[in-house]
């Protein structure tokens, strides 16, 4: 009988093929079943974040000596708004949302102490007003410089009374700004700023106050 031309496969031969085989269907077993429905066939498990996921910064959330918040209330104990202070690099980055407000600048400042007591007297002593417990501007360093370590920009109310205001200062740290109080005003200030055309010099008040009238909202930070 002739030899046939056609040869069998060997055992050798087959054995790689059959052991790809297989582990393909380990793989497709690995607790994740295969659908026909488009877009939801399971997908590879990595270890990184899924695509727009969040992702925790190194160290995870900020602890608290890294931010403060202040909750702003009116001389009737009615919540206008609040405002958080953190940390940025070698500054302060302050966020403060306000409603209820009238339209218009408002001064916006740190004082000196943390106290917000409606129809209180300075601590100095003088007449009553709201939110006088607060002291004066916040000052750090030399006692008289100006602008005053507290000093902040000006809050921009909107016609509907509601105000964001994102501002940034490096004249304090958040440790000298924990305990004391943020107070807006009713007025807009003017930082003293008074040109000697319009007079020799701005007065002690105008430098202590900006002439930023009365206290209508008071928070301490904390």
């Amino acid at each position: 009988m002739a030899s046939s031309s056609t040869r069998r496969p060997s055992w050798w031969t087959v054995a790689p093929v059959l052991a790809v085989a297989a582990l393909g269907l380990t793989a497709c077993s690995n607790s994740q079943e295969s659908s026909d429905v488009k877009g939801t066939n399971p997908s590879v498990f990595t270890s990184a974040p899924a695509p727009g996921g969040a992702t925790k910064a190194e160290g995870g959330e900020a602890t608290p000596k890294d931010a403060a918040s202040v909750t702003l209330k009116d001389a009737s104990g009615a919540g206008v708004g609040t405002a958080t202070i953190a940390k940025a690099g070698n500054h302060l980055e302050i966020t403060v949302e306000a409603h209820g407000l009238k339209p218009g600048f408002h001064g916006l400042h740190f004082h000196s102490v943390g106290k917000c007591e409606a129809n209180s007297t300075p601590p100095a002593g003088g007449a009553p007003g709201d939110f006088l417990s607060a002291g004066g501007h916040l000052q750090v360093g030399e006692a008289n410089a100006h602008p005053s370590s507290g000093d902040l920009t000006s809050l921009e109310v909107l016609k509907d009374g509601t105000a964001k205001l994102v501002t940034t200062t490096d004249a304090v740290t958040l440790d000298e700004l924990k305990g004391k109080a943020l107070i807006i005003h009713n007025g807009a200030d003017n930082f003293g700023n008074i040109p000697s055309r319009y007079a020799p010099a701005p007065d002690q008040e105008t430098l202590s106050t900006g002439d930023a009238g009365a206290r209508i909202a008071c928070g301490v930070v904390s």
